[in-house]
């Protein structure tokens, strides 16, 4: 379904995500109201915005590339691109109208970043890719020696504006936004899965060797690490000086990171023995409140202040490996079974749900008025 809608997406001054959640250090990038241009949106990657849902959403388009989609959506001067599993890239307008489309015709996972007029794209050979918007033309290629799953980020490095994202070759790549230029190389003890958190001054990511690495950005060092109790398929999300984030067994955790080093740490909720809990998502963190999947069907809300569990929500099916967003006006939600729902931040009462029909494996896309969700099938949805 196609509608032509008319609509107006607000391209406003830069919005500080800082502000509205509690004091969040962010890195270079962080979401403005009409654009979402990374991974989560910006680069600590807490899953928290300023930006309202639609109070009574209802699907406004949809439209599909017909490809398996893992990636998740993203949005640049009103173009929402997507990117399908065997490398086709494409963008709609905001009726849904193609206006762009690239095949690269090799297989792709990553989420992508866009800076300015450049999409930054991992692929399974190992490349990370330089596109120009809207031209599609690839300016330059970096090589690694293993599949790119983790999705690029934006982060400065030793001062010059750099893309930051690990490989299955066990190292985590940083590297000039310009031209390609080799930065950094840090070596972990294994795969690394998932998008870096950028700090002020620092890089934080998980790997499938359990460990929590903090590297400085000025000096390319590590400055402290953690083991955790089951492997690390993500990174951690950051509101300020804390830190939360889950194993693969489903357990949750609570770090406080200081000038790179690692204060305190507790665990804050443990993982169903049975395997049944684990996943591969993301917690969101607001000023007040963490969120997170539990024993593989609910939602939990736990306060900041000392752990305790506010409200705990049974979802309609799986939860997968899409994460929770905390909007201004409700908690925004996608099982693995296609289930999408707005949860009240307060009392985790389901506000609204909508059955898609299909699974869904990636983060949604916010932006003043209207969000985008693509399902493992290739089909953008857009509700408004």
């Amino acid at each position: 379904m196609k509608g032509k809608i008319k609509t107006a997406i607000l391209l406003t001054a830069l919005l500080s995500v800082l502000s509205s959640c509690g004091g969040r250090q962010g890195g270079p990038s962080s979401p403005s109201k009409g654009e979402w241009t990374s991974f989560r949106g910006e680069n600590t990657l807490a899953g928290s915005v300023d930006i309202a849902l639609p109070s009574s959403p209802v699907l406004l388009w949809s439209t599909t590339t017909g490809q398996r989609t893992v990636a998740s959506p993203v949005v640049k001067d009103g173009v929402i691109y997507t990117i399908g599993r065997r490398g086709l890239v494409r963008g709609v307008d905001s009726e849904g109208n193609e206006v762009f489309s690239k095949d690269f015709g090799t297989f792709i996972e990553a989420t992508p970043l866009i800076i300015d007029s450049t999409m930054y794209i991992g692929t399974i050979e190992g490349n990370l890719l330089a596109m120009g918007l809207p031209s599609g033309e690839v300016a330059w290629h970096y090589a690694t020696e293993g599949q790119i799953s983790a999705p690029p980020m934006e982060t400065d490095f030793a001062g010059k504006k750099a893309i930051v994202f690990g490989s299955y070759d066990n190292y985590l790549y940083t590297i000039s936004q310009a031209d390609g230029e080799t930065l950094s190389k840090f070596e972990s003890g294994y795969y690394l899965n998932g998008a870096t958190a950028v700090m002020d001054g620092y890089l934080s990511f998980g790997g499938c060797d359990q460990w929590l690495r903090i590297v400085d950005t000025k000096k390319g060092a590590m400055t402290d690490s953690l083991m955790l109790d089951a492997y690390l398929p993500s990174s951690p999300v950051f509101s300020g000086k804390d830190a939360y984030i889950g194993d693969y067994s489903g357990n949750i955790y609570h770090l406080t990171i200081e000038d790179g080093k690692i204060s305190s740490n507790e665990k804050i909720h443990t993982g169903d023995p049975s395997g049944e809990s684990s996943f591969t998502a993301l917690p969101a963190v607001g000023k007040d409140n963490v969120y997170f999947f539990s024993e593989g069907r609910s939602l939990t809300c736990a306060s900041r202040k000392d752990g305790s569990v506010k409200w705990d929500t049974l979802l309609k099916g799986p939860t997968g490996e899409s994460s929770p967003q905390e909007c201004r006006n409700g908690v925004l939600v996608c099982t693995k079974s296609g289930i999408i729902s707005i949860l009240d931040k307060k009392t985790g009462e389901v506000k609204w749900e909508y059955d898609s029909g299909e699974d869904i494996l990636t983060c949604p896309a916010v932006v003043e008025g209207r969000f985008y969700v693509v399902t493992a099938k290739g089909t953008l949805l857009c509700f408004g």
